[in-house]
């Protein structure tokens, strides 16, 4: 038999056992590359901040929150961004905070910069352990927006999650949830109405049991919908009287959440 004959009665042969083998072997279905599993935006993953933001203040300072929940009861916390940060701010909301709030038995847990997934990154990292307080008043979300302009539901589901990470850890505690405030000068901004988006959406979580809304919004602009320098001077951020404001249109649902 020459070659060319053995040859092909070989490959012929082989042909016939894989054909027998598919046959008699079921079918395996092939796992989905990495890729294509669908994932939550990342607005909605808890990441930490930068390295650099990291080791100047923001892990300190998460520390520090830490031991200070420690200390002694705590009944009410805010958790946020700069927004929620400067209420311990001399010039921005120090003296109302001081007012209003400090025989409350309250934690500040605003730290600047932060977007959803830092805060969802400090839930699941020690921010709110060994606590159970009444409240918790969370403003969260503009800087996914006006940073990454994040899109309106990646931003609402982040915010989602952060209410159900609360539940988890809190069960007793009432959620206050914050309509993202205005921002930019005029109504017509994407960034002002891309808030508007996820303030839509986020309204819905209310329950009126454990999660409840407010939107303060309209309190910060005229009636055309242009920006209150005076309140917000640097069209993001409060000053003492924006912060008097927020005070006082909280204080009749917070008191009542209270009790």
């Amino acid at each position: 038999m020459n070659y060319r004959l053995r040859f092909s009665l070989g490959l012929t042969s082989l042909l016939l056992l894989l054909l027998i083998g598919c046959e008699s072997s079921p079918v395996r279905p092939v796992a989905p590359e990495v890729s294509e599993v669908p994932q939550a935006p990342r607005a909605a993953r808890p990441t930490l901040q930068t390295a650099e933001r990291s080791k100047a203040w923001w892990l300190p300072r998460h520390q520090l929150k830490i031991e200070e929940a420690k200390q002694s009861r705590i009944d009410l916390i805010f958790i946020g961004d700069s927004i929620t940060h400067r209420w311990e701010r001399e010039n921005h909301g120090l003296s109302v905070w001081n007012q209003h709030y400090q025989h409350m038995n309250v934690l500040n847990l605003g730290f600047s910069g932060d977007r959803t997934e830092h805060v969802l990154w400090r839930l699941q990292n020690g921010a709110v352990d060994g606590i159970a307080p009444k409240v918790a008043v969370l403003l969260i979300g503009t800087n996914n927006t006006g940073q990454k302009f994040d899109d309106a539901d990646d931003t609402a589901l982040a915010i989602k999650t952060i209410v159900a990470e609360l539940h988890r850890r809190l069960p007793q505690t009432k959620v206050l949830l914050l309509a993202i405030l205005p921002m930019k000068l005029l109504p017509d901004d994407k960034h002002r109405n891309l808030n508007v988006e996820v303030n839509r959406r986020i309204a819905k979580l209310a329950d009126g049991k454990r999660v409840f809304f407010l939107d303060m919004g309209k309190s910060y602009v005229d009636d055309k919908g242009v920006l209150n320098t005076r309140l917000m001077p640097d069209r993001l951020h409060l000053s003492t009287e924006g912060y008097r404001l927020w005070a006082e249109a909280m204080a009749p649902l917070l008191n009542r959440l209270m009790q």
